[in-house]
Parts: C-alpha cells; sequence; structure tokens
C-alpha cells in the first residue's frame, strides 16, 4: 500500500514532528499554469479535487504530469531570452520583427522568439575597401589614383534598417566624392603637396553623403597613396619633378645665404649708427662742457684779469709739457741747467726715482732751489 494512499495514515517520511511536510507539487505546478495561462490569454484552472480532469492523480499522463513537462519546456522557453552583448557590440532588439531597443554591453534578457529576437552589431570592427581609377584633374591631365578607406559602423539601426547595403553606398559615395574632389584639383597641386589636402576632403565629403543616406557608417580615415600619371608620360612626368626639385633646393640655398648675411649685415648697420651715436654725443657734452667751463671762468676774469691769465697759462703749460718725457730748465743770466729724467720716471721703474733723487740730494741744494726760485719770480713778474 502507498504511503499517500487515502485512508492509509499519515504515513509521509518527509513528515516532522507536527505533521508539516513539503508545499505540494500539485499546487506548485497548477500555479505555474495559471501564470502561464495568464501570459498567453488563457484563464486560471480550477481548484480543488481533480480540476475535473477523468484521470487519475496518479497516472503518468494525469494533470500533475503535464504540468512538469510544461513547466520545464516554460523554463527552457525563457532561458532561452538570455543573451549577453560584448563590449565592442550592441544589441538592437526586434519585437515581432519591428525595432524595439538597443542594449548595452553586458547581460540582458528578451522575450524569447517568436516574440523578440536580437541582433548583435559590431560597432568596433574597422572594414576597409580600397579604390583605383584614372581620374582627370582640373587642368585636363590624367592621374592614377589608388587610395584606402577604412570605416566602422556608427549607427546600428541606421546601419540594419535605413539602408539595404550600407557597404556598397559607401563605396559609391567615396567613388563620387573622389571623382568630384580631383575635377576640381590641378595636377601639380595633387601630385605633391596636396595629397594630404585631398584625403582630408575626400573623407569629409564621403562621410557627408553616407550620413545623408543614414547608412550608419562612419568614415574614420582616408590613406591616400601617392598619385601617378600614366605610364605613357611618366618620364616626362619625372624630369618635370625633377626640375621642380632642383629649383626648390636652389631656392632654399638662396634663402639660407640670406639668413646668413641679412642679419651680419643689419648688426652692423646697427653698430655704425650706435658709434655714430655714440660719438655725436660725446662731441656735444665736451662742446657743452668747454662752454659752461667757459661761462664760469668770465666772471672770475672780468674780477682779476691778471690772474686768471696767470692761470690759464699754467694750466695750457701743464697740458702741453705732460706729454712731453724730457723738460729742461733754463733760467735767464744763470749758469745752472737741470735735466729732469721724466721718460723713466714715468715707465714707473722702482729704482729709477730713488736714485735721482739722490743724485739731486749729492749736489748742492742751493743749485737746484735756486733756478726754481727764479722761476717762480719769473712768472710772477708777467
Amino acid at each position: 500500500m502507498a504511503w499517500n494512499e487515502p485512508g492509509g495514515g499519515n504515513k509521509d517520511p518527509w513528515s516532522g514532528k507536527g505533521g508539516e511536510g513539503p508545499p505540494d507539487l500539485d499546487e506548485v505546478v497548477r500555479k505555474l499554469q495559471d501564470r502561464l495561462g495568464g501570459l498567453f490569454g488563457g484563464g486560471p484552472r480550477p481548484s480543488g479535487g481533480d480540476g475535473g480532469s477523468p484521470r487519475s492523480k496518479s497516472g503518468p499522463s494525469g494533470p500533475i504530469g503535464m504540468g512538469v513537462i510544461v513547466g520545464v519546456l516554460a523554463a527552457i522557453w525563457l532561458a532561452t531570452g538570455i543573451y549577453i552583448v560584448e563590449p565592442a557590440e550592441r544589441g538592437v532588439i526586434l519585437r515581432f520583427g519591428a525595432f524595439s531597443e538597443v542594449t548595452q554591453p553586458g547581460p540582458h534578457w528578451h522575450l524569447p522568439f517568436p516574440i523578440e529576437q536580437v541582433v548583435k552589431v559590431n560597432v568596433d570592427q574597422l572594414s576597409s575597401s580600397r579604390h583605383k581609377a584614372q581620374m582627370l584633374t582640373q587642368d585636363e591631365n590624367i592621374v592614377d589614383i589608388e587610395l584606402t578607406v577604412q570605416s566602422r559602423i556608427q549607427d546600428p539601426v541606421d546601419f540594419l534598417f535605413q539602408d539595404q547595403t550600407p557597404e556598397k553606398t559607401l563605396q559609391d559615395a567615396t567613388e563620387t566624392v573622389v571623382r568630384e574632389t580631383i575635377g576640381k584639383s590641378k595636377l601639380d597641386f595633387i601630385l605633391t603637396e596636396g595629397r594630404s589636402t585631398v584625403a582630408a576632403k575626400i573623407q569629409q565629403g564621403a562621410q557627408a553623403l553616407v550620413a545623408q543616406y543614414k547608412t550608419g557608417m562612419l568614415v574614420t580615415s582616408v590613406n591616400m597613396q601617392p598619385a601617378k600619371p600614366p605610364e605613357q608620360v611618366k618620364s616626362a612626368f619625372d624630369d618635370a619633378i625633377k626640375a621642380r626639385e632642383d629649383k626648390e633646393r636652389s631656392e632654399n640655398k638662396a634663402h639660407a645665404y640670406s639668413n646668413g648675411i641679412v642679419p651680419v649685415a643689419r648688426g652692423d648697420a646697427a653698430r655704425v649708427l650706435a658709434d655714430a651715436s655714440a660719438y655725436r654725443d660725446k662731441v656735444i657734452a665736451e662742446a657743452q662742457g668747454n662752454v659752461s667751463r667757459f661761462l664760469a671762468i668770465l666772471p672770475e676774469y672780468a674780477k682779476a684779469p691778471a690772474v686768471t691769465r696767470e692761470r690759464m697759462y699754467l694750466d695750457a703749460m701743464q697740458d702741453v709739457l705732460t706729454a712731453s718725457n724730457k723738460v729742461v730748465v733754463d733760467v735767464k743770466n744763470s749758469n745752472n741747467l737741470l735735466y729732469l729724467p721724466l721718460d723713466r720716471m714715468m715707465a714707473g721703474a722702482a729704482t729709477t726715482a730713488p736714485e735721482v733723487v739722490e743724485d739731486a740730494q749729492s749736489e748742492d741744494p742751493k743749485a737746484v732751489k735756486a733756478p726754481l726760485r727764479d722761476v717762480d719770480r719769473a712768472r710772477r713778474s708777467r
């Protein structure tokens, strides 16, 4: 006899002292079925008894077995809605085929198929496309252009729904912009310094077109290879480019020579002007000093002309005799002749001055002092 058979008493092996066991499995399945029925529009199952089923509860095909199967299938169905978006991806949720929302990187859950589905779009992956063609420039020359365009997905919604073939649209837009840009540029500009400028214009124009068509694409870079002339005229273009390079080299040498000579000449001119200005200031200052000195002496001269003339004479003689290294003193009506060796004295010889002093002292002091007194007396007589 089974432990759960009616009338058999409480023989539940999981029952405790209080007679309370685990929750009834039928009740759990019934609640799950009621929730699923409410989700899909069905009514709740009737409670109590057999639920109106003619089959036995304990049978394998009874309501309990069907409920377990439905519950397991429902759990598996709900589990299929779990998905993970990688850091480089964006998840686009479609509800019955229509756009619903965009999910960011991380774990998410959506209503399982067929209600909702998720489309993962990699927004960090770069795609490259190569373009090569012969084009006509503004000055009616033919040039071979080769470039590589790199792009990535910027807006996953526009990329999926706005344009059927966004990659093809990007290629067509790039080719259109390239032909327009090359057609508005001259050959020399394209072959020399204008390559980076042309590439930047192509990138801006292509991005504007793909944004106008709502492709959801972003042009990240345009790498343009050096433009080449056609093979038939390549030798002539090489000669022209070599001549242009020689011209630029000569101009650079001339600029370098000019930059080395001009500053030196300007420095010499500035130095000459500074010397002239200094000499002018010196002459003016000396003249002003002489005038000031003359004006200062004039009142004194008016007061005592003789004394002032004597002083001026002595100053003038001092200036004249200072430049001479020999002095001979000859006093009128005197046989004494005094010779002063000023050249040896001015040379700064340490032993010369004491010897001269000793020689002068060895002679008669009166003979040395007498002429000096005669000179003073003669000056006063004037």
